[in-house]
């Protein structure tokens, strides 16, 4: 044998402890020595017994070996007993009879295989398989002789009667259930390293020591039948006994099945006990008839009240008047079976007499204590999500900034007028839409801050100025409207506007400076017969439009011409758009010359719009429509690329005239657009122009609306080389810082001065002021509108440099401005300069002596 095989064998446990641990892993010692101990026992026993029955008659054998069958075979039908971990077996009863009849043995053999059939049945260890049966077989020897030993005694002494017998069965009984009892704890509690005591045995055993007896005392009265009547009534025994014991089986299924049901609804009382006590949401068991018969905690602490003081109450004296009503409805339902739940948004009143919201679920509820139904109220707090619903339902209705109601809101509640009007045609309604003259200047010069300070301040003051039912919106930006119902006559309304005008007129204290404001206003009535509200505040949107034409602080009532005016408006809006494409425009070129020299030095490009079906347009129509429109800016653009396409084209046909520039107006939009700059440059670029060449002329009032977003792109023209000039100087409110900081090259005195020069010492100083305010700034003056020979005289005596006007020349088609340049060219280099008039009358429509031409404001 090699050494490693050696080792290996050495290593190898002895065949006893292989065993141990194939059969009893878990088995401390002392519990391996006591199994061991009892096994032996057993077997020994058994096979005494077994070879004390060899000396029986082949009969008596018989007898013994059916007794055996029969009890080892009714110990595979146990009966549970209930309330106890025990089970009844009426194998036991003939094991007693055997031991009456033939003595231990016969019982030793019988215990022995009723036990094991049991262990083999119940259990898959064969300690337990092997240790049961000899356990038993051990205890039934031990208890068996004492019975046997009894018997002999009192037999001898003359004393074996029946009653005797049927004590001794019963005392077997017992002895035998507590020796068999005790063997098994022992094994058990030396497994577990636990100490038996007696009253350990008694919670565990004792039911099981009164069956044992019972079972004496049947299998004695077994006994005393067989005594007299043989062995049939042992045979007879046997389905009797099948019977009883399917009986109690049934009887103590039954009893089981009660037990549990009562158990269960025990449980579930006390379920539902505990969750309605410790449930944390208000709970409520009410009569049928609303009185309160239990709250909980959760109600208690949610309506600051003992627990006990709400049996008997009124439910209904826990909510407020107007929702107790609410309340019954439902609750009728309920009653009468219609519905099984409901659920109810209403108010507890607090004892401080405080509102608490709350969800109210109701729903019947059956109580086992009680034959008559009740319902249970389960209620949950929501004040808070009530409170959260109206800040937001404020929020959705009411502007931010001033907290009046916005838009939606005042939609609503003209929505709900014109209902009521419609039902009552004498309920009479006004409209009122106001819009703040000049807010836009608030805004640019003192910041968006005092424009909130602002609209928050008028806001307040119109409010104090309405009646109680007069409702005041705020419908966006500074556009606010009124709707003031019950009115008697149209009078009302045009009082009210009245009444606003004179408050608005009081200045207010904006960022720390006194502003003076007033309103727009646009009335309309109801008695128009509106549909819907957004016709109503079409139409009053529309009269404020009429008012503010009207100048400021102004109202107007709407009437049906507006709708024309309207409807007129939109579709030239149309026709403008598409006269874009379908080449309806034409420029036309007014010169602009050196008064002194009588020299051209450029042409102003004008924006002529030849309607196919209206004819001439005004440009003081389509302009401020294209300005309202949007289109200004594609206006802006077409204008700017014709007029450089032209020029270049004059250049290219004379080339003596390569001198003469062109003056292109364009709008606030232009200069306040990042594009713009580039746009320029690539007409320039495209037509081979000089910078220098091209004039954009705005007017004063729109280059100051926006100073701020034109000044980079000003700049950046200039430093194109792109002259700029102020057109209208004079009617606007720019400041002498402006004109210094901003890249202006010229200005341009407005008609109206120069007009009026002839019969106004004012103008002429206004002029001189202007002249001589160029000069000191190094800019160009051009004087605009020259009708006569005295105007023209009074401006060279002033200083002025350039002009245009009807006097000097109309605005030409471009034919005819280039039949003035093939003039011009074909003069001598010293007579070139000369201001050769128009003899004959321009054939393209030419505004008359007083319409100003177009201008792109």
């Amino acid at each position: 044998m090699s050494a490693a095989a050696a080792s290996a064998e050495r290593a190898r446990p002895p065949w006893w402890r292989a065993l141990h641990q194939a059969l009893m892993p878990d088995y401390n010692r002392k519990t391996t020595l006591y199994w061991w101990t009892m096994v032996l026992l057993g077997t020994l026993v058994l096979g005494v017994s077994v070879r004390g029955l060899t000396t029986l008659a082949l009969a008596d054998l018989g007898r013994v070996a059916a007794g055996v069958l029969i009890a080892t075979l009714a110990g595979l039908f146990p009966v549970r007993v209930p309330r106890s971990k025990n089970s009844f077996a009426a194998g036991e009863i003939y094991i007693f009879l055997l031991i009456a009849i033939h003595g231990p043995p016969a019982a030793v053999v019988a215990a022995a295989c009723e036990a094991g059939l049991g262990s083999y049945r119940t259990s898959k260890r064969w300690t337990s398989r092997m240790g049961s049966p000899a356990i038993a077989g051990f205890a039934m020897f031990l208890c068996g002789g004492l019975f046997q030993a009894a018997s002999d005694a009192l037999r001898a002494a003359g004393w074996l009667g029946p009653g005797a017998e049927v004590s001794l069965l019963m005392g077997l009984g017992a002895i035998y259930s507590f020796a068999n009892s005790v063997f098994v704890s022992t094994l058990i509690k030396l497994k577990r390293n636990e100490t038996l005591s007696l009253a350990t045995w008694f919670r565990e055993w004792g039911w099981m020591g009164l069956t044992y007896v019972a079972t004496g005392a049947l299998a004695a009265l077994l006994f005393l039948t067989f005594q007299q009547f043989g062995i049939t009534v042992l045979i007879v025994s046997v389905p009797m006994l099948v019977m009883f014991l399917a009986t109690l089986h049934a009887f103590f299924s039954q009893q089981q099945a009660t037990e549990r049901h009562v158990l269960e609804l025990q449980r579930s009382e006390k379920r539902f006990q505990s969750a309605f006590t410790h449930a944390s949401i208000g709970m409520a068991l009410v009569t049928t008839d609303g009185r309160v018969l239990q709250a909980n905690r959760a109600l208690s602490n949610l309506l600051q009240r003992d627990m006990a003081s709400f049996a008997g109450t009124a439910f209904d004296d826990l909510l407020f008047a107007e929702d107790a009503g609410v309340l019954q409805e439902p609750l009728a339902r309920v009653l009468r079976l219609e519905v099984e739940t409901f659920s109810q948004e209403l108010r507890l009143r607090e004892p401080s007499g405080g509102a608490i919201w709350v969800a109210l679920h109701c729903g019947f509820f059956a109580d086992a204590a009680s034959s008559q139904p009740c319902l249970i109220f389960q209620i949950h707090d929501i004040t808070a999500r009530r409170g959260a619903e109206g800040r937001l339902q404020h929020i959705a209705y009411h502007d931010s900034l001033t907290n009046l109601p916005n838009r939606s809101r005042f939609n609503e509640c003209l929505l709900q007028a014109l209902s009521r009007q419609r039902a009552d045609s004498a309920r009479h309604f006004a409209v009122m839409y106001l819009d703040f003259d000049r807010f836009k200047l608030i805004n640019d010069s003192l910041g968006h801050g005092a424009g909130d300070e602002f609209l928050v301040k008028v806001a307040q003051r119109m409010r104090e100025h309405l009646r109680p039912g007069d409702l005041l919106a705020r419908l966006g930006g500074d556009e606010f409207a009124i709707l003031t119902e019950h009115l008697a006559t149209t009078y009302h309304a045009v009082t009210l506007a009245e009444r606003l005008q004179h408050a608005l007129r009081q200045p207010l204290q904006i960022a720390g400076k006194e502003i003076a404001t007033s309103a727009s206003i646009g009335i309309t009535f109801s008695d128009i017969g509106y549909r819907s509200p957004d016709e109503v505040l079409r139409d009053a949107d529309l009269a404020m439009y009429k008012a503010k034409a009207k100048g400021k602080a102004q109202y107007a009532l709407f009437d049906s011409s507006l709708h024309r005016q309207a409807t007129e408006q939109l579709n030239l809006e149309g026709d403008l758009r598409r006269a874009i494409e379908a080449g309806e425009l034409a420029l036309v070129f007014q010169p602009i010359y050196e008064l002194v020299a009588r020299r051209l030095v450029s042409f102003e490009a004008l924006l002529r719009w030849n309607h196919p079906q209206r004819g001439l347009v005004s440009p003081a129509t389509f302009i401020p429509l294209a300005e309202e429109s949007g289109l200004i800016e594609s206006l802006s653009r077409w204008v700017l690329e014709h007029a450089c396409g032209q020029l270049h084209a004059w250049h290219a046909q004379y080339p003596a005239m390569g001198r003469v520039g062109i003056h292109v107006n364009a709008s606030s939009r232009d200069f306040a657009s990042t594009h713009f700059t580039a746009a320029v440059s690539d007409a320039l670029e495209r037509h081979d122009l000089r910078a220098a060449l091209l004039t954009l002329e705005i007017t004063e009032n729109a280059l100051m609306q926006r100073k701020d977003g034109a000044a980079d792109t000003l700049a950046q023209l200039r430093e194109l080389g792109v002259g700029l000039s102020i057109d209208d100087f004079g009617t606007g409110y720019s400041s002498l810082s402006y004109l210094t900081t901003l890249p202006i090259s010229s200005l341009k005195i407005d008609r109206s001065f120069v007009r009026q020069l002839q019969g106004s010492a004012e103008s002429s100083e206004i002029i001189r002021a202007v002249i001589t305010l160029g000069a000191s700034l190094g800019k160009q003056v051009v004087a605009e509108g020259i009708e006569t020979e005295i105007q023209l005289k009074r401006l060279r005596e002033l200083g002025c440099g350039l002009g245009q006007g009807y006097l000097l020349a109309e605005p030409l088609t471009p034919r005819q401005a280039g039949a003035l340049l093939a003039g011009l060219s074909a003069q001598p280099a010293a007579t070139k300069i000369a201001l050769d008039p128009i003899a004959a009358a321009p054939s393209y429509p030419s505004p008359g002596k007083n319409e100003e031409p177009v201008m792109l404001h």
